[in-house]
């Protein structure tokens, strides 16, 4: 039987072997707009890994529009690092696509020497609190013409096609809604007037590189922006640009700012492919379906369901470059899935920092020298299943080294269980699946409900051990710790405890947030169930959200700096921040608990006492390292590393990169 994400496709002129579509995601590795080693290495593995086709960017289209992280296109000066991109992609077996964009108002001045950017009308952005300045018809002209230029010089690059972005609240979505456009004249007012100059960009780059040159749009299909653009509208505006210049039409979702999650975990497989669809039942060009496709059977379904013609499946490469290839060969199960976590990705872009992952510790630094086997094979000792122990196995193996894995539990996986326990996190649980799955192929042996101490080592003479024990929960020492009503939140997130209807939690970090909101998720209604009372009109719509999202049991959650989460990823937080309010979570913060009562808690603010009621406490007070086995490696003069938890109480992303790193180094 056919595998429909195999087919060839054509756009324009273009045939494409497959329905696979690596979409430009900014990875902050240029250098003064340049293309850097380190983008070409980035992406040769992924055109290698067997995509259909790739779209590098974005890349800029005048001084105002990016930031020098940003590929540049505004310059001929440029051409030559395009140049070594669009033959990197191809020389691996992908055609090759640059994303055209600008920024708009959403470019901080402080990329732009000081400049203001630029947008339809000096509307302050909330992502920069800066109000831009309002483009002149002169200037608008000029940056059409910047437009028209900068795909010239990508097709000059030789790369196989052009894409335009016209959505995210960049400035051609900027000029398409009403949030941010109040011009009175020609490019403002009515919705024809609004999309003008969007129609302009694009019919001045199709008469720039020529009506056998595909033309890609990336284009919202909801901007999730009250008082913005409706659906309805953008499917207009789809149609009109697929009724003109332009060949095929990538279908995005959201502003930056907007308040609906996007790419993080709690996003479903495929959520937003019912935008693809309601496009592409309008035009006659191929649509692209995106966001949070990260499995081929995800990404089958889609096609055949007719809900897109092609899947874009940008994190789920980075993660995977191998991802296409491993579905074409039946290697399913060897694919190494995106979680959703933004921690590496996402993340990575606020702190000014090139992208990485979470889940593959190579992602961002393919070009490093040390993945050669090693010439002196090591007896290895990794002890821990946990995220740091499989990845230090993992790349011991891939050295060269003989290892063995060993956990105490019977099971893999450590942490990611827990993080994998409130609601929207399963793909945490994929994580561990696929490490362990890892091991198997690479032919790790791991030992089970197995205690390392000092005896073991003795009789097994490793020539280096990895300590990989992770961390335990902490109890601090508050009075009435010990009272039967008291619980750990790792044991409650296990379900391994019962809790009652008013639960108290103390400690507002990830994992208290995380075990508010798996508490709070107690009593709702299913996903299945409101479809099912849904369909059948059994409620309204409106107390199917309520029963959706209040809960059974009544949560508060205690913390003592001022405010909860810090710790949490900032693509990630926000929207766990928004979930704690719509379960109706109460936080109280800037308070220390000073005494733990048979009816709840008593707590501390300035000299004034609160108490507060609870059937059940929960402490999420923190974690502390398990690290007794380091001493005794030292006392016996057997070289360890320590890694993870084990050495310091971090992330899962911090755990799997140190892992990585501990197994390289050997």
């Amino acid at each position: 039987m056919k595998d429909l994400l195999f087919e060839p496709i054509t756009i324009n002129q273009l045939e494409i072997k497959n329905r696979i579509y690596l979409p430009a995601m900014h990875l902050g590795m240029a250098a003064n707009f340049k293309v850097t080693d380190q983008i070409l290495n980035f992406y040769a593995p992924r055109a290698k890994g067997g995509v259909g086709m790739v779209c590098v960017g974005f890349a800029t289209v005048d001084e105002l529009s990016g930031s020098p992280l940003n590929i540049g296109a505004h310059k001929d000066s440029f051409i030559p690092g395009l140049t070594r991109l669009a033959e990197t992609i191809k020389n691996n077996g992908a055609k090759s696509a640059v994303q055209l964009n600008h920024a708009g108002r959403y470019n901080p001045s402080f990329f732009l020497n000081g400049k203001s950017p630029v947008a339809p009308s000096p509307l302050p952005s909330r992502l920069t609190q800066e109000t831009p300045h309002e483009l002149t018809l002169d200037e608008i002209k000029e940056t059409i013409a910047a437009f028209a230029s900068a795909a010239l010089r990508v097709k000059t690059a030789g790369f196989d096609a052009v894409e335009i972005l016209s959505g995210t609240g960049y400035l051609i979505s900027e000029f398409l809604s009403p949030l941010t456009n109040q011009r009175t004249d020609v490019y403002g007012g009515s919705f024809a007037n609004r999309m003008r100059f969007g129609h302009e960009v694009m019919a001045a780059v199709r008469d720039a590189v020529g009506s056998d040159y595909p033309l890609i749009v990336r284009m919202n299909g909801n901007d999730f922006m009250p008082g913005g653009n409706s659906r309805q509208e953008l499917v207009e505006y789809a149609q009109t640009l697929a009724q003109g210049p332009v060949d095929a039409l990538c279908i995005n979702v959201g502003w930056h700012e907007a308040r609906v999650p996007q790419i993080v975990t709690c996003v479903p497989h495929g959520a937003f492919s019912y935008l693809s669809r309601s496009i592409k039942e309008k035009v006659d060009i191929p649509v692209i379906a995106s966001h949070r496709i990260n499995d081929p059977e995800t990404a089958r379904e889609l096609l055949a369901d007719g809900m897109c013609d092609m899947v874009a499946m940008g994190r789920s490469l980075i993660t995977d470059p191998r991802l296409p290839e491993k579905a074409q060969q039946g290697l399913e199960n060897q694919i190494l899935h995106c979680i959703g976590c933004a921690q590496g990705c996402f993340d990575n872009l606020f702190k000014v920092k090139p992208v990485e992952c979470l889940c593959n510790p190579e992602a961002g630094h393919e070009g490093q020298k040390n993945l050669e086997k090693t010439e002196n094979p090591k007896k290895v000792m990794v002890v821990g299943g946990g995220p740091a122990g499989m990845s230090a196995a993992l790349a011991a193996a891939l050295k060269g080294h003989d290892v063995t894995l060993y956990e105490q539990s019977d099971f893999l996986g450590g942490q990611l269980y827990l993080a994998a326990a409130p609601p929207g996190r399963d793909d945490f649980y994929l994580l561990a699946e696929d490490l362990e799955e890892q091991l198997a192929v690479n032919e790790i042996p791991v030992l089970f409900d197995t205690m390392v101490d000092g005896k073991l080592i003795a009789e097994k003479k490793p020539d280096v051990v990895i300590v990989a024990t992770g961390a335990t929960d902490l109890t601090p020492p508050i009075p009435g710790i010990d009272l039967p009503h008291v619980v750990q939140a790792w044991d409650v997130l296990v379900d391994q405890v019962e809790t009652g209807d008013n639960v108290a939690i103390i400690g507002g970090g990830a994992v208290g947030v995380e075990t508010a909101l798996f508490l709070a998720e107690k009593g709702t209604l299913s996903a299945e169930t409101v479809k099912f009372l849904l369909v059948n009109k059994a409620e309204t719509p409106e107390a199917l959200y309520e029963m959706a999202t209040k809960g059974s049991k009544k949560v508060v959650l205690v913390e003592m700096l001022n405010k909860v989460g810090k710790d949490i990823g900032k693509s990630t937080r926000w929207g766990m921040m928004q979930e704690l309010s719509r379960a109706g979570i109460k936080s109280v913060t800037e308070h220390t608990v000073t005494e733990i009562t048979p009816t709840g808690l008593t707590m501390e603010k300035d000299g004034e006492v609160v108490k507060i009621e609870a059937d059940t406490v929960v402490i999420a007070a923190g974690s502390a390292s398990i690290n007794t086995l380091e001493s005794v490696l030292k006392e016996m003069q057997v070289p360890c590393l320590v890694v993870g938890d084990a050495k310091q109480v971090a992330l899962a992303f911090d755990a799997i990169h140190q892992g990585y790193a501990a197994g390289l180094s050997l």
